[in-house]
């Protein structure tokens, strides 16, 4: 197409951002037009999501969208073209790298071998133009297709059948019954972690612990904070508070080690891991040790609201310093917390049991919690931790402190 000029106009790249330092590449979620659809400058045209959050992408220009290159459950490098929008009969510049796009489902457990190994050299096999193509996409080594064609010749049918052969078994050969899509968010929580163990010196420390004071204060705080917060008031809520005072006494918990040091953190900001059915997000609870308990279980609650639905901002869920992992819910006594890099610490939560306990020269039964804390041991040395870990517990069971704490 010329424009005004006379000169061949160019359509605009919509293209992959970049959210965050460490964000490498996205995945495609929705799209909100079609091809062939009007769009105007600033309206939302796709959804992807991080390792994070999901967020929207919106139109860099007004104009008609040309052409969609990353199909939904596509994961797009930062930086690359996703999609163009233009005047309609504009030619479209394909980039090269679009063809390494991968798509989360399009590649089964055999199959998906070709992106780590060599791929035979389709000049060599004999197969039908579709189904060199459909191999292309699909990520399929043509070399391991038997072809019912003419004279041995591959034809679609082939691909498609070696496809779902592969995803009927595992590389073991062992029958499968389904297959789950890996998202995302759950490919880089699995790197993360690993990570995470690889590269700190971790170590947990497991404490039980008197919880009669939290009970009694959660239920003397139900109807005020409900009426209040239009939510109940919940065991985590309190910790939150907990641990955010004994992090101002424990600043070396509260710290990161980059590589000019150690940094104490001026903020204590408490992440708390939320299940969602994307995996498990960490929303943030900023300046935890000066806010009031109704305003850390207000924003509980909305940054929870928002996490399942995936609107949380980068900044809700990056800014953590120090993080509560509970399982009270479950029937889980204890586990082993793994650490959310650069924090160094990170407290486990147990359920919360009646139990007999000897108390002076007589046996009682009392409420009983189980706490682990893990740390890095290249900050913090273990009478550290377990001494930040004995304020937690010692603020939990004074029930005056826990309510000058819990104001």
């Amino acid at each position: 197409m010329l424009g005004p000029d006379g000169c061949a106009t160019v359509p605009t790249e919509v293209l992959m951002p970049k959210l965050g330092l460490t964000m490498t590449k996205g995945t495609i979620v929705r799209w909100f037009k079609n091809e062939g659809e009007r769009v105007e400058k600033g309206e939302k045209l796709a959804l992807f999501e991080t390792e994070k959050v999901t967020t929207e992408i919106t139109a860099p220009a007004s104009g008609i969208l040309l052409k969609i290159l990353s199909p939904v459950k596509s994961s797009v490098p930062v930086g690359q073209p996703i999609a163009y929008v233009g005047v309609a009969g504009e030619s479209i510049p394909l980039p090269a790298a679009q063809a390494q796009v991968q798509t989360a489902t399009s590649a089964p457990a055999q199959v998906a071998n070709a992106a780590q190994s060599p791929v035979a050299s389709t000049a060599e096999i004999r197969a039908t133009p579709k189904a060199k193509r459909l191999a292309a996409e699909k990520g399929a080594d043509l070399a391991k297709v038997n072809g019912t064609g003419p004279g041995g010749m591959i034809t679609e049918d082939d691909v498609e059948r070696a496809i779902l052969e592969a995803k009927s078994k595992t590389q073991m050969g062992l029958k499968v019954r389904e297959i789950v899509p890996l998202s995302e968010t759950r490919r880089v929580i699995g790197k993360r972690l690993n990570s995470s163990l690889q590269t700190m010196a971790q170590v947990t420390l497991v404490y039980e612990a008197d919880a009669s004071e939290m009970v009694k204060l959660r239920e003397s705080r139900l109807p005020e904070i409900e009426a209040k917060a239009g939510v109940r008031l919940t065991y985590t809520d309190l910790l939150v508070k907990a641990v955010a005072r004994a992090l101002r006494e424990f600043p070396m918990m509260n710290s990161a080690l980059e590589e000019d040091g150690i940094k104490l953190i001026d903020e204590v900001n408490i992440g708390v891991a939320v299940a969602t059915e994307r995996g498990l997000i960490v929303p943030v609870v900023r300046d935890a040790d000066t806010t009031d308990l109704l305003g850390v279980v207000t924003a509980m609650k909305d940054m929870a609201s928002r996490g399942r639905e995936g609107k949380l901002t980068l900044k809700e869920v990056t800014s953590g310093t120090f993080t509560i992992t509970n399982l009270g819910m479950t029937a889980v006594d204890s586990f082993t917390p793994i650490i959310n890099p650069p924090q160094v610490g990170i407290l486990g939560v147990g359920r919360i049991v009646k139990k007999p306990v000897v108390v002076g020269d007589s046996i009682e039964i009392r409420s009983r919690i189980t706490f682990s804390l893990t740390f890095d041991h290249r900050v913090v040395d273990g009478f550290t931790a377990a001494e930040f870990l004995r304020k937690v517990v010692e603020i939990l069971e004074d029930g005056a402190k826990l309510s000058e704490t819990a104001r």
